[in-house]
């Protein structure tokens, strides 16, 4: 089983910073690529932000050069550090992960964080 546990969401005035962070445990025997994902009332869901086992990185184009993936290996976890919130960045934040797992790439969901911008 893997578990994958968020933490950092919240409610933040516009222009504010959050720092989401998401960590995985369980049985696998490597963390492939992380990313984050975001809905909003009435949306679909889409990718924020990606980094992949040796750091690379992508970005939406409207969270460039305001939010920052990053990851720690050695604690399996990636973090979103979202600075100079917008309004429109409210939705429900979810990070996914892929593993290693019985020689099979499997993806999982975290269950999702809050994250509210006031203007």
């Amino acid at each position: 089983q893997v578990q994958l546990v968020e933490s950092g969401g919240g409610l933040v005035q516009a222009g504010g910073s959050l720092r989401l962070s998401c960590a995985a445990s369980g049985n696998f025997a490597s963390v492939n690529a992380m990313g984050w994902y975001r809905q909003a009332p009435g949306k679909q869901r889409e990718l924020v932000a990606a980094i992949t086992t040796d750091d690379s990185t992508d970005y939406v184009d409207d969270v460039k050069g305001r939010f920052t993936i990053s990851r720690d290996n050695a604690k399996n976890t990636v973090y979103l550090q979202m600075n100079s919130l917008k309004p429109e960045d409210t939705a429900v934040y979810y990070c996914n992960v892929e593993v290693l797992r019985w020689n099979n790439r499997l993806n999982y969901w975290g269950q999702g964080t809050q994250v509210t911008v006031s203007s």
